[in-house]
């Protein structure tokens, strides 16, 4: 009854999308934290978990990449 069972095939893998890496800055959106400027909702992540979302250094919970100012290489290079 080989058609019945059902196997996995080895090219099925879930690919997540990295949006962040450890030790990378993020800066939370102004509307998350309003009324801070840009170097007080600036952060560094910790981890990034399996399900995308990030841990930061001195701030607490995961949180998802939406939270987050998109990511602008080019501005620390403004020198």
């Amino acid at each position: 009854m080989g058609i019945f069972n059902k196997t996995s095939s080895p090219n099925k893998h879930r690919t997540v999308r990295m949006w962040a890496r450890p030790e990378m800055r993020v800066t939370f959106r102004a509307e998350v934290m309003p009324g801070r400027s840009r170097e007080e909702r600036t952060f560094t992540v910790k981890q990034v978990r399996p399900n995308g979302r990030v841990e930061l250094h001195n701030f607490p919970d995961e949180h998802r990449e939406g939270a987050f100012e998109p990511i602008n290489f080019l501005r620390d290079l403004t020198k």
